[in-house]
């Protein structure tokens, strides 16, 4: 819903951020797969990171896709202005990246990436 934050001040943390994931398949993926998610710098440095299972359950007859879905929350820790990611594998394989950028509030009501 939103792809960018305003922080008082740096280093900060974004409290309660949530990520929704819904991931997809066909029928013959039925059973547990490996989800691993980090949270990026514009580095690639891990900031943040987890791992676990996504489990597609048998669908009723006749549905070829199957999907499993996830609400997670972080406190997300930004260390200085700047870009950042998600970033989302599955099995080991890349298949999704969540931008985020980062800038400062300046005090008379604008922003400053200082």
């Amino acid at each position: 819903m939103f792809q960018h934050v305003w922080v008082a001040s740096f280093p900060a943390v974004h409290p309660h951020t949530h990520l929704v994931i819904r991931v997809r398949g066909r029928r013959t993926e039925i059973g547990s797969h490996n989800l691993r998610i980090r949270f990026v710098d514009d580095g690639g440095e891990e900031l943040l990171g987890g791992e676990g299972t996504v489990q597609f359950g048998e669908p009723p007859a006749g549905v070829t896709e199957v999907e499993a879905g996830a609400v997670l929350v972080f406190d997300v820790p930004i260390p200085r202005p700047g870009a950042y990611a998600f970033e989302i594998t599955l099995e080991g394989n890349p298949v999704m990246k969540v931008p985020l950028t980062a800038s400062a509030m300046s005090y008379d009501g604008g922003s400053s990436d200082d």
